[in-house]
């Protein structure tokens, strides 16, 4: 297929402003005649509304391709008669950079990275940090470090208990993964799932780093596992060879895996190159959204439902542009309020981090994601469940920082030590009511004292493993930090601190005031509107986002489907 091929119309063409694609009426009597009959009238009702004339037009319109996008897009679009639109702001991911696992980090900083900034932080030394996000078919993971984390037992039995909801809980959510994955390794049938959407296995011909790590870790006292989202997810402490969504030496994104098996059906559009800009609300109920489209603004109908699954950051900024937000701040920059909810934009999330590195008595050669181990620990032997993560990284990764004070060899090797539970709370605002003004992102990295000692102990405990007798064949010498005195270690930590690039939490869901969507994902105070991607997080799960975004893709479809008996 022509990669380009998902671009399956052309809004403008031959002078025509708006095309109605909307189903026939009988494509969409499969659903029932008198909910299509409505849907249909109100298609119509828009129509007159707006422009006098046809727009775009679909039962449900999903905004964003990343991981929880492009799971539920795959999953409507399996329901016959049931008209789907996926929107997404970024292109194709039919090129090396993303198909070649080793080569994910070329995506950094390119055109298939919004190529967010924070706000200069004071817990990170007064720097900006570099806050990727996909923009591509696929999102976070057609350019992510291709590791699948499911998320700690803790992280969704916690979200039930707030929710009040067992749906969220762990033992609900492991069948849903259980339906989701595809899993190569040893079999776990409580805990893994054979034969759903998402090919996951251990890594092939792993570098002799890998298996080293996990030998050194043991050492340093974490229990090894055969992988690491079985019952490694169910302890305090566990060391594993990470679960990789690669196939055939290919990455498989979340949308390689749910939507491209998807496109030869009637039910789903896949729109490349367009930014939603704002959800249209009319009398309290969202009726489709506004996009930026080959130089245009148009408008899209959904009969059913909105969904925004455009990331921590784009989601509350899409809310915010609404009209959906603090209402003081909005109408301070003249956005007429439509809900006012101060939660939104508030709550973010993200698992900082910082490398220890080692230089190598020979060049090391990375394979697969270039990060084949990844461990789990508590820097405090009181907790219950683990608060640190580490990653091997076959590569030096310092910042700037700490490369210029240390120096880097030319063949070096790192841990990326991160904070797995962090308590920072940052914010996301607007500067502007244009959607071309971009957003501020205050981070708050480090800025909890908590998470700081967190840091400290997890950089000690990265310094045990690298040290230990089994990295011995892979180490000439400690890089950075050695053994610095505490005050120059936390100083150490704030200039080399990082991120995961798992930005959550930022439109979370929650029964308090500061809470944006309920646990059925549906915004409040707005009827038809749905959030699902990282943003409906109460708390950023222990490790990477992508595999949770999944689940919560899932469960959207799942509620979509029971609220409209589809």
């Amino acid at each position: 297929m022509d990669p380009w091929s998902w671009r399956l119309w052309e809004i403008h063409k031959a002078g025509v402003r708006r095309v109605y694609l909307s189903p026939s009426d009988d494509h969409i009597g499969h659903r029932g005649g008198a909910r299509a009959a409505a849907g249909h009238q109100r298609r119509r009702d828009f129509d007159d509304q707006h422009h006098g004339g046809s727009v775009l037009s679909y039962d449900i319109v999903i905004c964003g391709a990343g991981s929880a996008g492009s799971a539920l897009a795959g999953r409507l679009a399996a329901i016959r008669g049931l008209s789907v639109l996926l929107i997404e702001a970024g292109g194709s991911d039919e090129v090396p950079q993303v198909m070649t696992p080793e080569q994910w980090f070329l995506n950094l900083d390119s055109e298939r990275d919004w190529r967010f900034h924070a706000e200069p932080g004071a817990g990170v030394g007064g720097r900006a940090l570099p806050l990727a996000m996909g923009r591509v078919l696929g999102g976070g993971s057609s350019i992510n470090v291709l590791v699948w984390a499911r998320g700690h037992r803790s992280d969704w039995d916690d979200i039930a208990t707030e929710m009040g909801d067992l749906e969220w809980g762990y033992e609900a959510v492991l069948a849903i993964y259980r339906r989701i994955e595809d899993w190569t390794g040893t079999p776990d049938p409580r805990r893994r799932g054979i034969g759903g959407p998402m090919h996951v296995e251990l890594p092939v011909d792993p570098s002799p780093l890998a298996p080293a790590l996990v030998a050194g870790a043991v050492e340093a006292g974490l229990p090894a596992f055969e992988h690491s989202n079985g019952e490694m997810m169910e302890g305090p402490d566990g060391v594993a060879l990470a679960d990789m969504i690669i196939r055939n030496g290919r990455r498989q994104s979340v949308f390689r895996s749910y939507v491209t098996p998807m496109l030869g059906r009637s039910e789903l559009r896949v729109l490349t190159d367009a930014t939603v800009t704002r959800v249209i609300v009319e009398n309290g109920r969202a009726v489709g959204v506004e996009i930026h489209y080959n130089g245009r603004v148009e408008h899209i109908h959904a009969s059913l439902e909105v969904v925004l699954s455009t990331g921590a950051v784009n989601t509350p900024k899409v809310l915010m542009q609404s009209g959906i937000g603090p209402a003081n701040e909005l109408r301070g920059l003249g956005i007429p309020v439509v809900a006012d909810l101060p939660g939104v934009g508030r709550n973010y999330q993200d698992h900082i981090a910082v490398s220890a590195i080692w230089e190598s008595p020979q060049p090391v050669v990375g394979r697969n994601n270039l990060g084949e181990t990844i461990y789990y620990a508590r820097s405090d032997p009181a907790l219950a469940t683990p608060d640190t993560l580490g990653f091997l990284v076959e590569a030096p990764l310092p910042s700037e920082e700490n490369a210029a004070r240390f120096g880097v060899p030319e063949h070096a090797w790192s841990i990326f030590q991160g904070i797995s539970r962090p308590h920072s709370r940052g914010r996301i605002t607007l500067t502007g009511p244009d959607p071309d003004d971009p957003v501020r992102i205050d981070a708050a990295a480090l800025s909890d004292s908590e998470d700081l000692r967190a840091a400290v102990a997890g950089i000690e405990l990265a310094r045990e493993i690298g040290n230990s007798p089994p990295m011995r064949p892979f180490v000439r010498r400690e890089v950075m930090p050695g053994p610095l005195p505490r005050a120059e270690l936390e100083d150490y930590v704030r200039s080399g601190a990082g991120t995961y690039r798992h930005q959550s939490c930022t439109a979370k869901m929650g029964t308090d005031e500061m809470a944006v969507v309920d646990s059925a994902l549906k915004v409040r105070g707005v009827e038809n509107l749905r959030v699902a991607d990282a943003s409906v997080l109460p708390r950023v799960t222990s490790g990477n986002t992508m595999a949770p975004c999944v689940v919560i893709g899932e469960r959207a479809a799942d509620l979509i489907a029971r609220d409209h008996a589809l």
